[in-house]
């Protein structure tokens, strides 16, 4: 049996693992060891599973594999941040980007090769949309990146204690995750829940619901689903205050309006670990930048409990949008915090490896015709059009 046809453990979580083991006739609690195994300590070779029986570690061996996703390459920014392209098949493949901080290690991770949503100013909706990725696939950027950094932290302390130069390596592990690489995370509900799961289980990375971070474009009837099934923090891409600009910079606006979006954010609210929802607003010049823009935006805030994220623009060629001036964001986010509102201005991070927010492309065959539309529009319909 090879491994095309033998379980990937990777993706399961514990009641799907716990099962499996019980169908094989064994206790509940080997699951749980197992799981430990993959998940914290990074294991993918059955035999090196010491405490688990010898016979139970040869079914595994002739049943199970625990396959990440192949790294094709990875990059190092001069800020520290570091970015995988991982070969998902097929001829596709994902970016996953971690972002050292001073009190934290971010891990931002990929849900579909390529997107649908289609949003002019991210560089991977005009690669198209080929298909979702796996719950092995989506917890295997984690499990990859996690095992990577605490090999280079070991690395470089025991250069350090040898009396050598440390390695460069970031010293941090991976505190919090968002879902906010490639793709729509709630438009492939199933396997995100899952690698979800997985995140939050004290078994396998055991991470807090305030540090693991879900940010959608708006698929209103999957929020709600989520608030019920694993309520993590919430991120909103809002980028517009008013419906006839967001129905150009977010085009599933036209599907769930900004008053149906409004409304499910606050019945999220009611489930959530934090007590406010993050909106990301990416900063274009002339588009959604006016005093006016400011305005509206503090409507909806009175609206809804939230946090304003303000996002430089991360330019790319296909977009042919420009960044607000740096005086611009700083005036808007001033009259937001004038009138009350919590506002933040992310911190443009990994930019000369094209890992900053927005830029993350990968790899994609294009199964739709979403990247030739979305050309297209460009050319024909300019945003600038539906400016307020």
């Amino acid at each position: 049996m090879d491994n095309l046809e033998r379980v990937n453990l990777l993706g399961m979580d514990a009641t799907a693992l716990a099962d499996l083991v019980v169908q094989w006739g064994g206790k509940p609690f080997r699951a749980r060891q197992l799981q430990r195994w993959i998940h914290q300590r990074g294991a993918d070779a059955f035999e090196d599973m010491s405490d688990l029986a010898r016979g139970f570690r040869e079914q595994l061996t002739q049943h199970c594999v625990v396959q990440a996703p192949t790294v094709s390459t990875v990059q190092h920014a001069t800020d520290g941040c570091r970015k995988w392209l991982f070969d998902v098949g097929a001829g596709n493949a994902v970016e996953t980007v971690f972002i050292p901080e001073d009190d934290r290690g971010t891990l931002c991770i990929s849900s579909q090769a390529g997107c649908t949503v289609g949003c002019p100013f991210c560089s991977t909706g005009y690669q198209g949309f080929s298909r979702n990725l796996t719950a092995s696939e989506i917890i295997g950027q984690l499990w990859w990146a996690r095992r990577e950094i605490e090999r280079d932290i070991g690395s470089a302390r025991l250069a350090g204690s040898e009396g050598k130069v440390e390695s460069t390596a970031d010293p941090r592990v991976i505190s919090n995750v968002v879902m906010m690489g490639m793709g729509e995370p709630l438009l492939n509900y199933v396997p995100v829940v899952t690698a979800l799961k997985l995140m939050l289980d004290d078994n396998a990375y055991g991470l807090s619901r305030r540090r693991v971070t879900v940010s959608t474009s708006g698929v209103v009837p999957m929020m709600d689903r989520l608030s019920q099934d694993c309520p993590v923090a919430l991120a909103v891409s809002l980028h517009a205050p008013n419906d006839a600009l967001r129905d150009r910079l977010v085009p599933l606006n036209k599907k769930y309006p900004l008053k149906e979006l409004i409304a499910a954010c606050n019945r999220y609210l009611e489930f959530a670990p934090r007590d406010f929802i993050t909106f990301e607003y990416v900063m274009l010049d002339g588009i959604n930048d006016s005093d006016a823009h400011a305005r509206e935006l503090i409507e909806i805030a009175r609206q809804v409990r939230c946090k304003l994220n303000l996002i430089p623009f991360n330019p790319f060629p296909q977009s042919g949008l420009t960044r607000s001036p740096m005086a611009r964001v700083r005036t808007f986010a001033q009259r937001l915090m004038d009138a009350g509102v919590i506002t933040t201005v992310r911190k443009t991070r990994g930019e000369d490896i094209d890992a900053a927010c927005g830029q993350l492309a990968g790899e994609v065959r294009d199964r739709t015709r979403i990247a030739e539309r979305m050309a297209t529009q460009r050319l024909s319909i300019p945003i600038k059009q539906v400016a307020a």
